[in-house]
């Protein structure tokens, strides 16, 4: 098996020390002009590459940067992750990026990976609430820097960056309230497919729904809130259908997400209920689905770029001054209002 070729190689090619060969890549000072070409000659036809993390382990740094998400199926977290990378980039980091297809046993495998590669700090986005929240803990009690971004473990004393899903949750439903007293329904049946329970954001956004229908004397009745198995829009496609199938197809619809959304569409398109006449629709956090599908999707926009930026400059700053306290930031948010919810948008 062919192996990236070594300091020691190149100094016994040229029947020189370890020490001066170092030198020479190196460029320190006291090393022969000539002796110094040779080397960087020899290195180049090896097709030598520096051993950074060895370099680095040296001095007791590595310079990599852990992420850990939960999916990479939607353009919501590589939008975030771009913003990481140019922050830790430009600073001289490298970035370990990995995914957990919505498992908190992938989820436990990466950190325990990120720890395995020294990483100076993590930032992560939580699978599920509450199932590697010691594991977080432990992270952090043996020194490294934990930063949560979107989704957060509250049990945890760690820095975040959020946006207030509760807030934009009762927004979303009131505007599905709006348009709906608009178009002559003056109690109009808003249902909504609801996140599963082990995601903390779950409930915030289920919160919101409820209290905006109780501020309009609309319930929510019960059946009105339907649990998800999953976010996915093959999910959203076999909510829709089972209630259709039923004959309970409600007035306007809020999911947790944008694929639950666009699932529900296929499964109203499929049955020739017109959107957003008889069914409005709104999903959450803009994926890029959501201008793909007609009528394009309404949806609750995340700050994605702000959101990736400010949790690097977090963890930056966790690093350089482990003992400060936590900051957790709330960032804003925006209710994108499409042809989905709003006919005067079509």
């Amino acid at each position: 098996m062919n192996r990236n070729p070594t300091i020691i190689d190149i100094a016994r090619k040229l029947g020189l020390s370890k020490s001066t060969v170092s030198r020479a890549l190196a460029g320190t000072p006291g090393v022969k002009e000539q002796t110094r070409q040779a080397v960087l000659d020899m290195a180049a036809a090896m097709h030598y590459r520096p051993n950074y993390m060895a370099r680095n382990l040296t001095k007791s740094r590595t310079r990599i940067i852990g992420v850990v998400v939960p999916e990479f199926i939607n353009s919501f977290f590589p939008r975030i992750i771009i913003q990481i990378q140019n922050v830790f980039e430009s600073r001289g980091y490298s970035v370990l990026i990995t995914q957990c297809d919505n498992s908190w046993e992938a989820e436990r495998r990466n950190l325990q990976l990120m720890e395995d590669s020294m990483v100076e700090g993590i930032l992560i986005s939580v699978t599920s609430s509450g199932k590697n929240s010691d594991y977080y803990r432990t992270l952090i009690a043996k020194g490294t820097p934990l930063v949560f971004f979107n989704r957060s473990d509250s049990s945890v004393d760690a820095s975040s960056v959020t946006i207030d899903d509760y807030k934009w949750s009762f927004f979303a439903t009131e505007h599905l309230i709006y348009t709906r007293r608009k178009a002559g329904q003056e109690r109009p049946r808003i249902m909504h497919f609801r996140g599963p329970l082990d995601i903390d954001l779950s409930n915030s956004r289920f919160r919101g729904w409820s209290d905006a229908l109780a501020k309009h004397h609309l319930g929510p009745e019960a059946g009105d809130a339907v649990m998800a198995r999953d976010i996915t829009r093959e999910e959203g496609y076999r909510l829709m259908s089972e209630m259709i199938g039923k004959g309970t197809v409600p007035d306007a619809l809020f999911c947790f997400n944008d694929p639950l959304a666009v699932g529900a569409m296929k499964a109203l398109h499929e049955a020739g209920i017109v959107i957003p006449d008889r069914i409005a629709v709104m999903g959450f956090s803009e994926s890029q689905s959501a201008l793909v599908v007609s009528p394009e999707l309404s949806s609750v926009a995340q700050p994605l770029e702000e959101m990736g930026e400010t949790a690097a400059r977090l963890l930056l700053a966790k690093m350089e001054a482990p003992d400060s306290e936590t900051v957790r930031v709330v960032l804003n948010a925006s209710l994108n209002i499409r042809g989905s919810s709003d006919p005067e948008s079509l």
